[in-house]
């Protein structure tokens, strides 16, 4: 009984009709606790307030259980670890805390603010559902890449904003001291400025005042445009390498052996693309934490990771469990492209054996009958 509510609650798992149903359900509730949450806000529709409330308790009642229903699964989520430390692990996760702040404003204290505030969190609900869909996995994934970077720009662009502010408050302070009234209105003034936005509310009235705010709009909108460099040149590179990968497809017999990144390995700590494979072999995955990963040429090899290589000549000594399916001529696979398959998001297709050839596939790789697919499941 676990097992197959485990199954349902899992997002994305086209194979399974049931668990599709239910993230309709989801996206549906959490519509409708949206909605409502904005119609309770009208005046005009004030003597529908007790329905919008009541739809509001229904659906954080679904909430509730749902939430209920994934810490009794979570040691299905996280089979490496205990029972408990499945459920304090899946509590203290991203999808685990906005969970519970979107079951806690159902305890409904209308003196505290913060309670009436987190009912906004219900709207994060739908990037659970989002996080299957490729579109958004690409987004996340550039973000994540270029992480270190964007935190840079953005130390810059505060650094900036802090500086000119109390500059500005030096300058203006004695010829405007109700408006530049101390360094936070500095502060305000700045924000406005170099992001761009310009309200007009505080502005300076000194000459050398306007020459500094001259300045200082000149250099925040080169500052500014710094994240969205980065971000654009990320997902270039991130449609670059899936464009590689599709073109990269070969077929020719393979096996795989498996190494371990030890402290003393000369690959520790270095980018895939820096590796210098010899000829004939690729890296195909990485398996880090009992988790596999599949890497491009900026993932970096860590301590204790385990590489699995693809080689012409060499003994299968990889412990990947992957199940084998025999594709018959009847079924619904055949003909059809990998990106095309009804299948869910926590599988992947690693290998084909046609004949006595094994393919690496890709989103474009036709699935023929008498094909013997190996997947692994997540």
């Amino acid at each position: 009984m676990k097992q197959k509510i485990f199954d349902i609650l899992q997002i994305g798992d086209k194979s399974n009709t049931i668990s599709r149903g239910f993230d309709l359900f989801i996206v549906i509730t959490i519509f409708s606790n949206i909605i409502a949450m904005i119609l309770e806000t009208f005046d005009e529709l004030a003597a529908f307030g007790t329905l919008f409330r009541n739809v509001e308790y229904a659906t954080t009642l679904v909430f509730l259980v749902e939430y209920i229903l994934r810490i009794w699964t979570a040691d299905l989520l996280y089979p490496n670890t205990t029972a408990f430390g499945a459920r304090i692990k899946f509590i203290k996760s991203f999808d685990g805390i906005i969970d519970l702040f979107t079951i806690l404003p159902m305890i409904y204290f209308s003196g505290f603010v913060v309670f009436r505030m987190l009912r906004v969190m219900r709207i994060f609900h739908l990037f659970r559902i989002n996080a299957q869909y490729d579109s958004f996995n690409v987004i996340t994934g550039v973000l994540y890449e270029k992480r270190k970077q964007l935190i840079s720009s953005i130390s810059i662009i505060g650094v900036l904003m802090l500086a000119s502010s109390l500059c500005m408050y030096s300058v203006e302070h004695d010829a405007q001291p109700g408006v530049f009234a101390n360094a936070f209105s500095g502060i305000w003034w700045s924000v406005s400025t170099i992001l761009t936005v310009g309200y007009g509310d505080i502005y300076p009235v000194t000459a050398i005042g306007k020459l500094m705010a001259i300045a200082i709009s000149f250099l925040g909108v080169g500052v500014v445009a710094i994240p969205t460099g980065i971000i654009s040149a990320g997902f270039v590179e991130q449609y670059s390498s899936i464009k590689n990968i599709d073109a990269m497809q070969r077929e020719y017999p393979v096996n795989f052996v498996t190494v371990l990144i030890n402290e003393n390995h000369i690959w520790k700590n270095i980018e895939v693309k820096d590796t210098r494979l010899p000829e004939g072999l690729i890296l195909v995955t990485i398996l880090r934490n009992n988790e596999v990963m599949i890497p491009n040429g900026s993932t970096r090899l860590l301590l204790n990771d385990r590489v699995v290589l693809a080689a012409e000549s060499y003994i299968d000594e990889s412990n990947l469990k992957l199940q084998e399916i025999v594709i018959g001529s009847e079924n619904e696979w055949v003909g059809n492209p990998i990106s095309k398959l009804d299948i869910s998001r926590l599988v992947t297709i690693v290998l084909i054996k046609r004949g006595n050839k094994i393919i690496i596939p890709h989103g474009k790789t036709i699935i023929k009958a008498h094909d013997i697919v190996f997947i692994y499941k997540k």
